[in-house]
């Protein structure tokens, strides 16, 4: 390698493009805080090849990437809100993509009677009709953000057990009060 006093310019072209993801709600855009997204390149099965992306950075944040087509699976919270999109970038140009997810946020509450202060030190789990376990945690107020549907809410304290069934809407957040009795 010789170095030289001028100054060598090369210019090239690479065969990538830009991308910029956003999560919403109906209308209303998802915080940073409560998202993440993986990408991942279509042609391939095997996880090696996973470009990993978090939306923890600033709004509006460009990720360069080479041309091609990808999927992305979007994690809205950390229960079962999974959003799976197909995309294709271009060499050269940005591509938005706004995936939309079906869900809300919901906090639990234990209450002796309708209305009242939450117990403290409750164990909760939220299951599917069929059983199985979404979310489990501990709290007076634990919040858990879920797609649509239908689920059980089992709240423990005190060594007794009490529950309630409870829909979740898309987009409207909401209170499920569980009352001790």
């Amino acid at each position: 390698m010789t170095l030289k006093a001028e100054t060598y310019r090369e210019i090239f072209v690479l065969p990538a493009g830009g991308l910029r993801i956003e999560g919403r709600v109906g209308t209303s855009k998802i915080p940073q805080n409560q998202i993440s997204f993986a990408i991942y390149k279509a042609a391939s099965s095997r996880l090696a090849s996973v470009l990993r992306w978090c939306r923890a950075s600033r709004p509006a944040t460009v990720a360069m990437i080479p041309e091609g087509t990808y999927y992305i699976i979007s994690n809205y919270g950390d229960a079962n809100s999974v959003v799976r999109s197909d995309i294709r970038v271009q060499a050269g140009k940005l591509t938005d993509v706004t995936i939309t997810h079906r869900a809300a946020v919901i906090t639990l509450k234990l209450v002796s009677d309708r209305g009242g202060e939450a117990l403290a030190n409750t164990a909760w789990s939220v299951i599917t009709p069929g059983g199985d376990v979404i979310k489990e945690s501990i709290g007076a107020f634990p919040k858990v953000i879920l797609s649509e549907g239908e689920y059980r809410a089992i709240a423990k304290n005190e060594g007794k057990v009490y529950e309630r069934a409870f829909n979740v809407v898309n987009g409207v957040d909401g209170e499920v009060e569980v009352v001790a009795r």
